[in-house]
């Protein structure tokens, strides 16, 4: 089978009502980075930041996976796909997908502050001060905040490489060291580009000028009859 990469940002999960980060509605209008996504803001106002990832947690509750995602779950029927995602829904693997890595955490989980290794499901939409793991510590959200390392970067690139066909979904690719993952994509591997607002001029790539629920079932049916 051959292998398709795919690599989704917060546009594919626009049109289930979760929003982008960058839009003209997009969260950095209602709160500030330094305020809610950073360590720095963790040790400054540990209730504020919890208070900002239980609304994110409530609307990634309620949301639904699109058409977007149920497309690619869809291909793995005749492909290899791996699935690297920015975003911290778990939409992805509620409409199918089965392997998925997420390079910026997971909002639906959270880790001990004493133990990184200690991951653990959040039961509902909340985490509060005094939630502690099972050796006393404060639980933080599974997330990767600015200016921390991106703990599965190096997994992702050598997923990137491996890939026969590259698609690329709702990313700005603006944010690093994510973005920079294009450039690992084989010589001669096909590479597609999803996004309505896109200026991107890369060498070789085809772009779908397409909001996600309509581009990618779109370019998932024709990898579904050209390469099988």
């Amino acid at each position: 089978m051959k292998k398709v990469v795919v690599f989704t940002g917060a546009g594919i999960s626009a049109e289930s009502g979760l929003q982008t980060f960058r839009g003209s509605d997009g969260l950095w209008e209602e709160y500030r980075i330094e305020d809610v996504a950073t360590y720095n803001a963790w040790l400054k106002n540990k209730a504020l930041v919890l208070e900002f990832y239980n609304k994110r947690r409530k609307q990634v509750i309620e949301a639904k996976p699109n058409p977007a995602h149920f497309a690619l779950a869809a291909l793995q029927d005749k492909y290899d796909v791996q699935i690297i995602t920015q975003n911290i829904d778990d939409l992805h693997e509620r409409s199918g997908s089965k392997k998925v890595l997420h390079l910026h955490g997971e909002v639906r989980k959270s880790r001990s502050t004493s133990n990184p290794s200690d991951i653990q499901l959040i039961n509902g939409s909340e985490l509060n001060l005094g939630d502690k793991c099972a050796s006393g510590s404060q639980l933080r959200p599974h997330i990767v905040w600015f200016g921390e390392p991106v703990p599965e970067m190096n997994h992702a690139i050598y997923l990137t490489k491996e890939a026969e066909i590259f698609i690329v979904i709702g990313t700005s690719l603006e944010v690093y060291p994510a973005a920079s993952l294009l450039d690992f994509v084989q010589h001669g591997a096909a590479k597609y580009l999803i996004d309505p607002n896109s200026q991107l001029n890369y060498p070789g790539i085809r772009v779908f000028h397409e909001k996600a629920s309509i581009g990618v079932p779109q370019l998932i049916d024709k990898l579904l009859n050209l390469y099988v």
